[in-house]
């Protein structure tokens, strides 16, 4: 079958004077993992190597760039998923590995369980060869200004490149028919230690089952969580399946119905991505913009925020 891909950087109020660089992001995220897929390449290799762009890019809520918590410090939240085996590997509260989809996906596919937090997650990633990180080098100017802001005055959006969105996340479909979605962020600004939302947690902000679709959230992650977002839109999948709609309307209606369920259910703002068993793409957001990027079926790559 012919491969899809579709990635996000974060449903949030993004200012114009970012919306190139997270444009630029999408496209770059879109190369990476397009180049594994068009050679025959897995549908893990590809959601990894997306989001690792978008890990590395200071622009987007995750790896670099994340947001800081309550002590001035990043910790990364990322989960995988294989929707052939229901297997998913995540990692919370990190604060020394520059990319922790890698270590998600070691978690995934080398350990016993699917999650590992803290202290332990950064000694697994010792264990399996991966190299820490200075936490320091995943702090940058801006957020570092955002958070000294937020100590001297009101905690207000306007402080932040964000503020409790920017989240990255991929989906994807390789050749075979494999099927596999991930998410990584920093969280919430000022968030206290040890918080962790939605996006490492299997079926909230993120899913995969081969047999009902794929699908990444951004947002805000006690809302998200509430409504099990991920495991809903996969639902609503499922449930649409049978419906005389084109595959592809139904897959934009799921997205739609889910951050709808958010809206109204959770009381809560956000987004989502998602492609179904066939690879057709669908995506839906209620803050003012999202970031996100998507292969046509005629292999060019689209790009919106």
């Amino acid at each position: 079958m012919r491969p899809s891909l579709i990635v996000h950087g974060g449903a949030w109020d993004i200012p114009d004077e970012a919306v190139a660089a997270c444009r630029d992001g999408m496209r770059r995220a879109l190369e990476a993992g397009w180049a594994i897929l068009s050679r025959g390449g897995a549908a893990l290799d590809a959601v990894e190597a997306a989001i690792v762009v978008l890990e590395d890019a200071p622009v987007f809520d995750a790896g670099t760039g994340s947001h800081l918590n309550l002590d001035g410090r990043v910790e990364c939240d990322a989960i995988v998923m294989d929707g052939a085996t229901l297997r998913a590997g995540a990692v919370a509260a990190v604060q020394r590995i520059r990319n922790p989809i890698r270590l998600a996906r070691k978690v995934m596919e080398n350990s016993p369980h699917m999650m590992l937090v803290g202290e332990g997650a950064e000694r697994y990633a010792k264990d399996q060869g991966m190299a820490w990180c200075d936490p320091e080098e995943l702090v940058t100017a801006a957020e570092r200004a955002a958070w000294e802001r937020c100590r001297e005055e009101m905690h207000a959006a306007e402080h932040h490149r964000g503020h409790e969105q920017g989240t990255v996340g991929a989906v994807a479909v390789d050749r075979e028919g494999r099927l596999a979605a991930g998410t990584s962020t920093g969280g919430t600004c000022c968030k206290l230690p040890g918080r962790v939302g939605d996006s490492p947690l299997i079926g909230c902000g993120c899913y995969a089952d081969a047999t009902a679709g794929g699908v990444s959230c951004t947002g805000h992650g006690e809302a998200i969580m509430k409504i099990v977002m991920a495991k809903t839109a996969a639902d609503n999948l499922r449930r649409l399946a049978d419906s005389d709609e084109k595959p592809a309307e139904l897959a934009m209606l799921a997205a739609r119905e889910a951050v709808r369920v958010l809206a109204e259910r959770g009381r809560g703002t956000g987004g989502l991505i998602l492609l179904d068993p066939g690879g057709n793409p669908g995506y839906a957001f209620n803050t003012p913009r999202m970031a996100y990027g998507l292969v046509d079926a005629q292999g060019a790559f689209l790009t919106g925020v």
